[in-house]
């Protein structure tokens, strides 16, 4: 098999400037923090990967008020301690907290939990009851409050992006955050292509499949374990590799992976640099193809 990073690629997306910020330029793969600051790990391992993930150019930096109920924004907080401007941060709001007074509130709440003024990016962290444009409104006020440089969605499906570009203010979008992985390709039917279409980057969590159809199944799946072990790198670098792939030469897909232990956080920074060839692909293309019809969006 031909070397796995025969050709060097660009290994940043582009957020396109929208009407408060310039364009910016992050990397295909940042940093998850669901189940951190639930007691799973070391609350200082949990502390220590986020900041080496920081060092090895991981800048993204992933959290919501949902994770351990505003646990994982503390440890994330405690992470950027001193180092703040090294980070794109990212953090979500429940969808019964987006109205528009309580959206304000809900993210004054994460601000206070990260120990920080401003949010690089705010997502609506699924479809809820509160109409579209209470939460637009809100987004708009802390864009000019300075609390949220840009906003987006999460777990919106196909219809429900078509819906939110319609209400005013919804085309300033940034990005849809959904399930994707190697075992999960029903977004590109018709998501991947509209996001595709109107500018929109992608960030794909569970990007190692620790969720969604087929789950853990994946990593240990014979063609994943062949094809790693030819290309020298792990199942999982090569399910981080195959999700920030470039299709028709453009990336516009930022991966999060959540790591704790110190290798994996290592291991998900190298993934940047492995560039798939053709063969890799087209035998995971056959062994993982799109599916045949449309099918509900994976949400975990």
């Amino acid at each position: 098999m031909a070397p796995a990073a025969a050709a060097r690629q660009p290994t940043h997306v582009t957020l396109p400037a929208s009407a408060h910020q310039p364009a910016i330029e992050l990397p295909a793969i940042g940093q998850g923090t669901w189940y951190m600051g639930e007691g799973l790990a070391p609350h200082h391992d949990e502390v220590r990967a986020l900041q080496q993930g920081l060092e090895l150019g991981m800048s993204v930096i992933d959290t919501a008020e949902m994770y351990a109920e505003g646990g994982a924004e503390r440890v994330v907080g405690e992470a950027l301690a001193g180092r703040r401007d090294q980070a794109f941060l990212v953090s979500k709001v429940y969808p019964w907290n987006a109205g528009r007074d309580s959206a304000i509130a809900a993210c004054e709440a994460s601000l206070s939990r990260l120990d920080t003024d401003y949010l690089d990016l705010y997502l609506l962290h699924w479809p809820g009851n509160i109409p579209l444009d209470e939460t637009l409104e809100a987004f708009e006020r802390l864009l000019e409050q300075g609390k949220i440089r840009r906003f987006g969605v999460s777990n919106f499906d196909h219809d429900e992006m078509a819906s939110l570009s319609a209400v005013p203010g919804g085309g300033e979008c940034a990005t849809n955050q959904v399930l994707y992985h190697l075992g999960s390709r029903g977004i590109e039917r018709r998501l991947r292509p509209w996001l595709r279409q109107h500018d929109i980057p992608l960030m794909a969590y569970c990007p190692i499949a620790q969720g969604g159809r087929l789950r853990d199944s994946l990593l240990t799946h014979p063609e994943v374990l062949e094809i790693s072990s030819g290309l020298g790198i792990t199942p999982a670098q090569l399910l981080l590799a195959w999700a920030i792939r470039p299709v028709d030469g453009k990336r516009d897909v930022i991966a999060i992976p959540k790591a704790v232990r110190s290798e994996h956080v290592e291991q998900n920074a190298r993934a940047l640099d492995i560039a798939l060839n053709d063969e890799a692909l087209a035998r995971l293309d056959a062994a993982f193809p799109v599916p045949s019809h449309d099918v509900p969006l994976d949400i975990v």
